[in-house]
């Protein structure tokens, strides 16, 4: 079972803006890509199989397939953590979470679990898949 990350989607209001800023990073360039200021340790436990999983205004919402992660130094000098994803953004059940710095480890059992298109919950607006959880109805 791999091992996921998940992170603040800072600047982000909605999965559309997730996958409107994808677009935009995709024109002109070889991959799709975040950079973060911690190496993660467990690569080997997070490669293959493992994304990310991105919390959108203090509920995780969807997740990004990591093609890899590669160590990287800055032009002031400071190594730091570029994640590569394959393209694809994978809608998950809308689960709350509070606010952290950084990014942190999401075990596989702990992780939402991707919106079964069979229930219809992938159709539905952001809005409305944010408002059924909270009332604990999706």
């Amino acid at each position: 079972m791999p091992l996921n990350l998940i992170k603040l989607c800072v600047g982000a209001g909605s999965v559309e803006d997730l996958e409107s800023w994808i677009a935009d990073c995709k024109a002109g360039r070889d991959t799709l890509d975040h950079t973060t200021r911690m190496f993660p340790r467990r690569k080997e436990d997070i490669l293959p199989g493992g994304s990310l999983y991105w919390v959108i205004r203090g509920m995780v919402l969807c997740r990004q397939p990591i093609a890899d992660l590669e160590e990287v130094t800055g032009a002031d000098g400071i190594n730091r953590c570029r994640i590569v994803f394959k393209p694809q953004v994978v809608l998950v059940r809308p689960t709350p979470r509070r606010a952290f710095q950084g990014w942190r480890y999401l075990e596989q059992d702990d992780a939402p679990p991707d919106m079964p298109k069979r229930e219809g919950g992938a159709g539905l607006s952001e809005k409305m898949r944010r408002e059924l959880a909270e009332l604990g109805l999706l």
